[in-house]
């Protein structure tokens, strides 16, 4: 199924912060912010075992088992099981997780993209989830970013077991759809030239922001859209840097990133909108772009994201924006500028 037909609308929640991402949340604050989000109108939610070892799919099922099921779409990933050892923190390999789950659940997290592997972690995701049935599975961080020089061995392990794996789910009609969550643009570059798999799209986190979007403009968007697939764009505001935050990429932001957020923060300003709207508003202009998923630690963070959706944008700001180099010339624009 098409990515645009199975999601209910263009702003789902990502659930990240929900594993205690950076911070300790109280259950009861994540508990609020899963029901903000409904209240606000959200039924699509997007949740990993990875975000905080289990802690953001429990807290997540927990808030959504009060309501119908038929009414919400979830997506969830593979690639890492939770084990219900605990980990030994002291020999954590840093690279790899950058700590910033150091504050989810003490379960130690193993990286397995085999068949056996992946039918496990749906199980698993499952009772997690509290729930008999998750729409779209993507395979999780098949890139660079997390295995160096190694991904391209790691990725070729999910070819073979977890590719394999959720296209028999999808088919069997125990998933309406899968592909790739990565944070990267290789891995869907290759994926869509296999012969063998049969993905229906991808979450692609940081990748197509107002901040960082070229590479996908070029080398993935393109063939997305010539074989009917979709793209869930993750991470809309550059892990906060967009909105004021220091951190780019889950790091400290480059003063380049500095000096361009500053420049779109002048025009922003020059029309008294915020940030935050034109980032979510650019990335949906895209047609490639089924939905657009930020992350949320507040109930009124939701909000915040809802009236940044709905915020009506000059169409000189898009101008301003094309002229100042600050978007792609191949990149849409809600207005067409």
């Amino acid at each position: 199924m098409k990515l645009k037909n199975l999601l209910p609308s263009k702003l789902g929640f990502g659930t990240a912060p929900l594993g205690n991402m950076f911070r300790q949340i109280p259950d009861a604050e994540a508990l609020e912010t899963v029901e903000a989000a409904w209240e606000n109108g959200i039924r699509y939610f997007d949740t990993a075992p990875f975000y905080g070892a289990g802690l953001a799919e429990i807290r997540m099922g927990e808030a959504l088992s009060k309501f119908p099921r038929e009414d919400y779409v979830i997506s969830t990933k593979v690639g890492r099981l939770i084990l219900d050892e605990a980990e030994d923190r002291s020999t954590r390999n840093i690279e790899d997780t950058r700590d910033i789950f150091k504050y989810g659940r003490p379960n130690k997290v193993v990286h397995d993209y085999s068949y056996d592997a992946t039918m496990r972690s749906i199980e698993d995701s499952l009772k997690r989830l509290k729930t008999d049935r998750i729409e779209i599975a993507w395979v999780h961080d098949v890139a660079q970013d997390f295995f160096g020089d190694e991904w391209i061995r790691i990725f070729e392990s999910a070819r073979k077991g977890a590719f394999v794996a959720l296209d028999k789910l999808r088919d069997e009609g125990v998933l309406q759809a899968w592909g790739l969550g990565v944070n990267r643009v290789e891995p869907i570059e290759i994926l869509l030239d296999l012969e063998g798999p049969r993905p229906d799209g991808f979450l692609l986190a940081g990748r197509y922001s107002l901040l960082d979007h070229s590479r996908a403009l070029q080398r993935v968007i393109p063939q997305v859209v010539k074989r009917g697939l979709g793209i869930v764009a993750g991470g809309p505001y550059s892990s906060g840097a967009l909105v004021g935050g220091p951190n780019f990429e889950y790091a400290p932001a480059s003063e380049s990133i500095l000096q361009k957020v500053s420049k779109i923060k002048a025009i922003s300003d020059k029309y008294g909108i915020s940030n935050k709207a034109i980032g979510l508003q650019f990335v949906l202009a895209n047609p490639a772009v089924a939905a657009v998923i930020p992350g949320a630690s507040k109930p009124s963070r939701i909000k915040e994201d809802v009236e940044a959706l709905e915020t009506i944008i000059p169409e000189a700001v898009w101008q301003e924006l094309r002229q100042a180099h600050l978007v792609d010339d191949s990149a849409p624009l809600p207005t067409g500028a």
